[in-house]
């Protein structure tokens, strides 16, 4: 049934002049679902309430309620078609009324289901442009419901989908959606626990958070009161740029169950990091920052070790913000890890003294649909902070590093993307750091102390070709355009 409910509010919005791509579509079902969530939610605390013997305030004022504009109804339980308003009167309600009034939620406390109303609302607006249309949409949406585990279960994996189209529908939703399966490895290796913080401060569209619900949730047996208090409110945290990708992500936390994520919209980077005190730290840190250059002085200024490159002062902000003894999950540029510029040298050189990077995912391209680039996944924990270590000034937290290469023999692709099957051997050897074909350990003690060049260099591939330092390449490419002088030279001559 959702499914079909699903498809049938895209052909609505396809043959709108408002909507033109899977964001757009994803973007306009999600303000919708999250009005008719907000109802389905008003209904179960009133009837909680109710229960307890205590008076219920709705969220939202009366005119503004699901079942007075959207779809009120009849005796018999159907839409009243004589009172829910349509054509140019429901859009007119939509956009010069319901918009404007749920925009000033955001005046609330930011931990609460009203600021999340008020932050949803503040920069999106109605792109449907036909009342008519978006009439067609609510009759189908009062068909969904939010109450019950199986329903929300249901909603929340065509949600995935959804996000997962979008990632794949041009312009610049790619940045919104990482492969379900990597991130479900990456959780299950860094393995969060019931009463840890979870925290990622690039999130789009909540999947690093929304797997480490399920993670938690399919991993305990029943959850008692409080522990279920302890995942609603006190677990997860992520912040958003991104206004588009804050809506995706708070309405996805929710399909997974999280009734008011502590999600913030707002730039993370725009942080000063010496600002950061204990109590702002996490026990997890899963993330997958955006890639690239581009970044202002003004934003520089808040990280010690200045760059353009934004995933670059988004591990920094990683390293920082983590607690002694928390462990993290960080997807990055492969490049990271060989490039030969002050920032990538200095930033190595911090991670390895300043954590314990024990694990390196080296991932194939086309993992990421359409990004062009190689990445790796960081595995790395920060050592918990002992009298001695103190005393003694630190030193080299990381002793090894263990690496994995996934070598699949195929190709990736849209039509042939990575699944879980493809991660299982990384997953079974990185328990116990094992060599394989795949696998094999660093001591970093012998790792260059200049540049700290942590590349991929696969020692058992004996059919392969060892790749060769950059300044080698580059005296071959001189030497090599000198003969081609050379030659043109003496054809001049000749002629």
């Amino acid at each position: 049934m959702f499914e079909t409910s699903f498809k049938k509010i895209d052909q609505i919005l396809h043959t709108d002049s408002g909507s033109a791509t899977e964001l757009d579509y994803v973007e306009q079902t999600s303000w919708i679902l999250f009005l008719k969530y907000l109802d389905d939610l008003d209904e179960t605390k009133k009837a909680e309430a109710a229960l307890a013997g205590k008076k219920y305030n709705y969220i939202l004022q009366g005119q503004y309620r699901w079942d007075t504009w959207a779809a009120p109804k009849t005796n018999d339980g159907k839409i009243d078609h004589q009172k829910a308003p349509d054509g140019d009167d429901l859009n007119d309600f939509v956009n010069g009324k319901l918009f404007p009034y749920l925009k000033k939620f955001r005046s609330e406390e930011p931990n609460t289901i009203e600021y999340k109303i008020g932050e949803i609302f503040h920069e999106l607006k109605n792109k449907i442009t036909s009342g008519y249309k978006l009439r067609e949409i609510l009759n189908i949406v009062d068909g969904l419901h939010f109450q019950r585990y199986e329903e929300k279960h249901e909603l929340s994996h065509l949600y995935e989908d959804k996000i997962k189209n979008m990632g794949n529908a041009g312009r610049n939703g790619g940045e919104y959606y990482t492969p379900r399966p990597l991130i479900k490895t990456i959780v299950k290796v860094v393995a969060p626990t019931l009463g840890e913080t979870i925290y990622d401060g690039a999130c789009g569209s909540a999947g690093f958070l929304a797997e480490s619900f399920n993670y938690l949730t399919e991993n305990q047996a029943k959850l008692s009161s409080a522990q279920m208090v302890t995942l609603q409110n006190k677990t997860f945290y992520g912040k958003e740029i991104k206004s588009l990708a804050y809506i995706i992500g708070v309405m996805n936390m929710i399909l997974h169950g999280v009734e008011a994520p502590n999600i913030r919209h707002m730039d993370t980077l725009a942080q000063n990091i010496n600002d950061i005190q204990e109590k702002d730290r996490y026990n997890v840190i899963l993330a997958n920052p955006p890639f690239g250059a581009g970044i202002g002085r003004e934003i520089q200024q808040n990280f010690p070790i200045k760059t353009g490159e934004t995933a670059f002062l988004f591990l920094q902000h990683f390293i920082k913000i983590l607690k002694a003894g928390g462990r993290a999950g960080v997807i990055i540029k492969n490049t990271f890890l060989s490039n030969t510029d002050n920032a990538s040298m200095s930033l190595r050189k911090l991670l390895l003294e300043n954590c314990n990077l024990y694990t390196v995912l080296d991932l194939p391209g086309g993992v990421f649909a359409g990004a062009g680039v190689k990445t790796v996944v960081l595995f790395f924990e920060k050592p918990a902070r002992t009298t001695e270590a103190v005393q003694s000034g630190g030193g080299k937290a990381t002793k090894k590093v263990w690496y994995y290469q996934l070598n699949l023999g195929r190709n990736l692709g849209k039509g042939n993307p990575l699944n879980e099957a493809d991660l299982a051997e990384f997953v079974k050897l990185q328990k116990t750091k094992a060599d394989s074909e795949n696998s094999w350990s660093v001591d970093v003690s012998g790792v260059d102390q200049e540049t700290f060049d942590l590349s991929v260099k696969n020692p058992n591939k004996k059919d392969e070709a060892v790749l060769r330092e950059p300044k080698e390449i580059i005296a071959e490419m001189q030497k090599l355009d000198t003969e081609i002088k050379s030659s043109v030279m003496g054809i001049q001559k000749l002629l």
